[in-house]
C-alpha cells in the first residue's frame, strides 16, 4: 500500500530556495546525520562565494565550465561537457576550512555540491575525465555504466560519489541492494557500510522518468517514487532499485556518506539469483566515453 507520507519524504522536487539554486537538501532536512546536497546553475561571469567550514565537499560539474579560485589552489578551467549525456565529468574535492569562489566561464554551468562534516584534513584535488574509472556493471536488461568520481579509497574522510547511466528500459542498482548496517566479517572484511545516499536525476529527453523503489526487508519502509530530471530521491535505509522508462536514458548522481568511505552493500537475498542469469552486456553501454564528441542534441545544463 502506498504511504504518501513516506513517498513525499523520500522524493524531493526542485525547491529553488534562492536564486541560482535548483535544489538544496541539508542533513537536517533529510532527517539524517551527515550528508547535505545542492545543485546550482550560474550564467556566464556569475560567481558563487563559499566556505566549507567544518565540512569536506565535492563539486561535480554537470554541464558547462567554471573556474575555481581558493586558498587551497586555483583551477581556471573545470568542466567540458555541455550536459551529463555529452561526456565524462570534472569534479573538485575540497577539504574543510576552505574558502573558494566559483565563476561560470561558459554561457552557463550547472554544479552539484555535496558536503559532509569532518574532523580530518585531506588535500584538495581536481578530478578530470581521465581520472574517472568506468565500470560496466550488471548484464542484459540490468546493464549500466558507473563513473567513479570519488570512489572508495579516494583520499578523503567520508564522501563517496559516482554517477550512473542506465539505458532506457533497463534496471539499475540491481539486483536490489542495501547499505544501512555496519557489518564486519570474522576475517575483518567490511561486508556492509551504513550509508546515507542521494540520487540526483537527469533524463535524456524532457518527458523522461525513472521509477525507484525504496524498501526494507520487513516492509516497514516500502515506497515507490517517480523521478524526473532535477528530482532528488533520499535513501536513508533499505533496498533501492531503479527502472529507467523505455525510450529514455537515465542518469543519476549518487553522493553517499556514512560509517566508512566504502560502497560495501548487501543484495536482497530474494533477488540475488538474478546475477546468475546475465549472459552479456547491453551494447548501448557505455553511454558516455572520455573521447565523446559534444552532444548534437543541443541539450545544455538543466
Amino acid at each position: 500500500m502506498r504511504d504518501p507520507y513516506i513517498t513525499d519524504i523520500l522524493l524531493r522536487r526542485p525547491n529553488a530556495p534562492e536564486p541560482g539554486v535548483v535544489t538544496r537538501i541539508t542533513a537536517a532536512d533529510a532527517g539524517w546525520g551527515l550528508l547535505s546536497v545542492e545543485v546550482r546553475r550560474l550564467a556566464r561571469d556569475e560567481r558563487w562565494d563559499h566556505r566549507t567550514g567544518e565540512h569536506e565537499a565535492v563539486l561535480v560539474v554537470l554541464g558547462g565550465r567554471c573556474a575555481v579560485a581558493s586558498d587551497r589552489g586555483d583551477w581556471p578551467d573545470v568542466g567540458e561537457r555541455p550536459d551529463v549525456f555529452a561526456g565524462m565529468p570534472h569534479a573538485l574535492y575540497l577539504p574543510r576550512r576552505t574558502s573558494f569562489v566559483l565563476t561560470c566561464v561558459s554561457e552557463r554551468c550547472e554544479v552539484a555540491h555535496g558536503w559532509v562534516p569532518t574532523d580530518e584534513d585531506h588535500p584538495a584535488r581536481l578530478v578530470r575525465p581521465a581520472d574517472v574509472a568506468v565500470e560496466l556493471r550488471g548484464g542484459n536488461g540490468a546493464s549500466r555504466q558507473i563513473n567513479g568520481i570519488v570512489p572508495p579509497g579516494f583520499d578523503c574522510h567520508r564522501i563517496v560519489c559516482v554517477e550512473v547511466y542506465t539505458p532506457g528500459g533497463n534496471w539499475s542498482s540491481y539486483p536490489p541492494h542495501k547499505h544501512d548496517e555496519h557489518r564486519i566479517a570474522p576475517d575483518g572484511t567490511l561486508v556492509e557500510a551504513d550509508l546515507e545516499e542521494i540520487y540526483y536525476y537527469k533524463m535524456s529527453r524532457p518527458d523522461g522518468f525513472a521509477i525507484q523503489r525504496v524498501y526494507s526487508g520487513d516492509r516497514s519502509l516500502d515506497a515507490l517514487v517517480v523521478a524526473r530530471s532535477d528530482d532528488v530521491v533520499l535513501v536513508p535505509a533499505g533496498y533501492h532499485p531503479v527502472a529507467a522508462a523505455y525510450g529514455y536514458d537515465c542518469y543519476y548522481l549518487n553522493i553517499l556518506a556514512g560509517s566508512a568511505q566504502s560502497l560495501a552493500s548487501t543484495d536482497d537475498p530474494d533477488h540475488a539469483w538474478i546475477k546468475g542469469t546475465w549472459t552479456s552486456l547491453d551494447p548501448r553501454v557505455p553511454l558516455v566515453t572520455p573521447n565523446q564528441s559534444p552532444s548534437p542534441t543541443g541539450r545544455g545544463p538543466g
